[in-house]
């Protein structure tokens, strides 16, 4: 009941209700004002409204103000019906409008989704399901991160759905504010600005960063030139498709079986990614061999706070808070790691 009366609320039809009952209340309180002057003030004010709520709703009970009594008591009462019951059924006109032409069912699915995400945190946002787009996804869902999908197009999101069974998106624009809050920008871990329009992932990446400082921002560039205005904009990382892939077959070529490597981890059962955990203050792990002989993970790296790497640690290699955990790990894994190093799992 309650989403129902949210829906009518945020639907183009409450304040034309809203109008209509305004009007239906000054109704009862101007007739039960007209009746009060016609009874010569001897009816009470809680007997002049009864009178004048008997009118409007037709129910024919007996006269309790003597309308006979003035000369103008018989056509105003037919104004106050007339006028009244054309008010009244102005309301169920709105609501008959209201249940035919809105889709309920999608709204109750729109509110249950926003309500979801209204209780998620420490999740991705995805600006944009387009090409790129879709593979960031396919990457979050096979890392098991938790993701909410925002596009403008209204085909994308229905495709997206059927092609990877993923249900949590928002039809609108990503530079537009109400809508990344809506997406929960303010609880976010990171904000993928991937459309296909570089001057659109500026904005993106500039009203992310105004709503949420602390929220990190990945931004898809095509123009060069776009770059150090993207960065200033506020996104922490640039990429470039058309860069990122000239590498990629440049590599494919000069080594391939590096190459190989990585593609073979990307295509296991395990989902194998190299992952990197942020050593949280509460930690109880002080060495790097407290980390080592697991079957869930392999550990690669260490990286301070000053961004001094130390690449396969030895067991007495200190590990501190703040410090960065780089290993090759499975989404399980990962959890597993976060675990042992005191982070607590994310909703």
């Amino acid at each position: 009941m309650f989403t129902f009366l949210h829906i009518f609320r945020e639907s183009p039809y409450w304040p034309k209700f809203k109008g209509g009952l305004l009007a239906l209340v000054f109704m009862h309180l101007a007739g039960g004002l007209g009746f009060w002057v016609i009874s010569g003030g001897k009816a009470s004010a809680e007997d002049a409204i009864y009178m004048a709520f008997n009118v409007i709703a037709t129910v024919g009970f007996a006269e309790i103000v003597n309308v006979s009594a003035h000369p103008f008591g018989r056509p105003y009462t037919m104004l106050v019906g007339f006028v009244g019951i054309a008010t009244t059924w102005y309301l169920f006109s709105v609501i008959t409008a209201f249940v035919l032409e809105t889709n309920l069912n999608q709204a109750y699915r729109r509110r249950r989704m926003e309500q979801r995400i209204a209780r998620m945190s420490g999740h991705y946002i995805v600006c944009g399901i387009g090409r790129v787009g879709s593979y960031v996804a396919d990457e979050l869902l096979k890392t098991e991160r938790t993701f909410v999908v925002i596009d403008a197009d209204p085909q994308r999101l229905p495709a997206h759905q059927e092609r990877t069974g993923h249900a949590t998106m928002l039809l609108g624009d990503a530079s537009d504010d109400e809508v990344l809050q809506k997406a929960g920008v303010l609880r976010a871990a990171g904000i993928f600005a991937v459309t296909g329009d570089d001057s659109k992932n500026l904005v993106v990446s500039l009203s992310a960063k105004q709503l949420n400082p602390a929220v990190r921002v990945v931004a898809r560039v095509h123009d060069r030139h776009n770059v150090e205005k993207t960065r200033r904009a506020g996104a922490d990382e640039i990429v470039s498709p058309d860069f990122t892939g000239g590498m990629r077959i440049a590599s494919a070529m000069l080594r391939p079986n590096a190459v190989n490597l990585m593609d073979m981890m990307l295509h296991t059962d395990e989902n194998l990614r190299v992952e990197e955990v942020t050593v949280p203050p509460a930690t109880t792990v002080e060495r790097a061999g407290q980390l080592m002989g697991r079957r869930e993970w392999l550990l690669v790296a260490l990286r301070d706070p000053r961004g001094h790497w130390v690449f396969n640690p030895g067991h007495d290699q200190p590990v501190s808070r703040g410090d960065t955990v780089v290993a090759i790990v499975s989404p399980g894994g990962r959890v597993a790691l976060e675990q042992v190093l005191g982070i607590e799992s994310r909703s």
